[in-house]
């Protein structure tokens, strides 16, 4: 039996043997059979072609040549030299260190532009919301008599003027946008200046009648006409006065009946605005203008913390029934005008189209320079004594009407 094994392994090794040798021919035997083949080659002598081997990897080869002649072992030496050379070159080519990875194509991405989240307010140049600029300006027509006090809803405008309705009495006519107080009031009638100076802001005109002759401009005008008389809805009456001092309103309510008459924006130009730069040296701290008499004329304290001036009549501080706070306006601007009555005797009226003094106070300073106004629809212009344009600081600004420059004063 261990004869037959020994045989049979003999014989395996044999055939194993020769097949190796088969596959693995030297230079010179392939020489040879080239040089048997002729100049024909092979194709001619198809019973002399020996067969192929079956194509094997190198690490194979070795395996089958183990141990090598020194043939094999340049062979090998050669192909392992090849291969570690390519891996070698194949790694510094894509990379410093074999186990770094590669690094992704980072794209440009675009960075969408920020809309800005406030701008200035066209009307108070404080910032806003943009959409607040697309609001409809709307004017109210406040009364100042002692019956009137405190009013409700000043402190809030934005912009506010001030003169003499009639026999002595002030009024205002108080500027929204920005804000939407719902208690305004008391609400009274309006006169032609105020119209003309309502028109320069594209605005709603809030008020209960008004002269002969404001009530007829107000149509030649085509003035945004807001009047109780025929827009009773807009309007309540409170029970705590007697009438006519008890008519109030909201800016809510205003613009709903703006709405309805299509008064649904307002394109006007509003006063150039700079800076709040308060004066280390202030030179009027504390201002002073008649108008007509002590219930009615007006003084201003410079408040430096604030840089804005509070304000006063008949000899207290002026207050606002809404806060019941002291009103206290960013910028004073007296506006020298010629005074006059109607042809009734009894109204008051200013000469409002043209130009003349002014008076600028802000920052604890006074400017003095000169107004202008073209036309009814045209906004005031304000100048210095140079020429140049005056900016105001945001926040509300309070104008009044005066008959001279004599009626202006203040001290540092």
């Amino acid at each position: 039996m261990d004869s037959d094994i020994r045989s049979a392994n003999k014989q395996t090794r044999a055939a194993q043997k020769k097949s190796n040798q088969e596959v693995f021919r030297t230079p010179e035997e392939v020489a040879a059979e080239q040089d048997f083949a002729g100049p024909t080659g092979p194709s001619e002598l198809p019973h002399l072609e020996k067969p192929q081997p079956p194509k094997t990897s190198w690490r194979q080869r070795l395996a089958l040549h183990w141990p090598p002649g020194k043939k094999e072992w340049i062979t090998a030496a050669v192909v392992v030299l090849l291969v570690t050379s390519g891996v070698g070159l194949a790694l510094t080519h894509h990379t410093s260190h074999p186990l770094a990875k590669a690094q992704p194509t980072k794209k440009a991405v675009k960075k969408a532009s920020k809309q800005p989240s406030t701008v200035a307010s066209t009307l108070s140049g404080l910032p806003v919301d943009p959409s607040v600029n697309q609001r409809p300006v709307t004017g109210v027509m406040i009364e100042n008599s002692t019956d009137a006090r405190p009013q409700a809803g000043l402190s809030q405008a934005s912009v506010v003027f001030e003169a003499i309705a009639e026999g002595g009495i002030t009024r205002f006519l108080a500027l929204y946008q920005d804000t939407a107080p719902d208690n305004i009031g008391p609400v009274r009638s309006v006169r032609p200046y105020y119209e003309l100076w309502d028109l320069g802001f594209d605005a709603g005109l809030a008020h209960v009648g008004g002269s002969p002759e404001a009530l007829a401009d107000i149509k030649a005008w085509n003035v945004r006409d807001l009047d109780q008389f025929y827009n009773a809805g807009a309007y309540h009456r409170i029970t705590s006065r007697a009438a006519p001092h008890n008519v109030y309103t909201s800016i809510a309510a205003l613009n709903q009946l703006e709405a309805g008459k299509g008064y649904t924006s307002s394109k006007f130009t509003g006063f150039p605005r700079k800076t709040d730069a308060p004066s280390k040296a202030p030179n009027a701290k504390s201002i002073d203008l008649t108008l007509s008499g002590p219930l009615y004329n007006v003084h201003y304290d410079y408040v430096a913390s604030s840089n804005s001036y509070a304000r006063s009549e008949a000899g207290a501080p002026h207050i606002d029934a809404n806060t019941n706070a002291q009103i206290s306006p960013k910028v004073v601007v007296a506006l020298v005008m010629p005074y006059s009555l109607e042809a009734d005797g009894y109204h008051s009226d200013y000469s409002t189209i043209g130009s003349g003094p002014a008076y600028f106070f802000q920052d604890g300073n006074v400017t003095t320079g000169q107004w202008a106004k073209s036309s009814g629809y045209s906004q005031f212009t304000f100048t210095d004594g140079s020429g140049k344009p005056v900016k105001l600081n945001p926040g509300q600004t309070w104008l009044t009407a005066v008959s001279g420059t004599n009626r202006v004063n203040y001290t540092p």
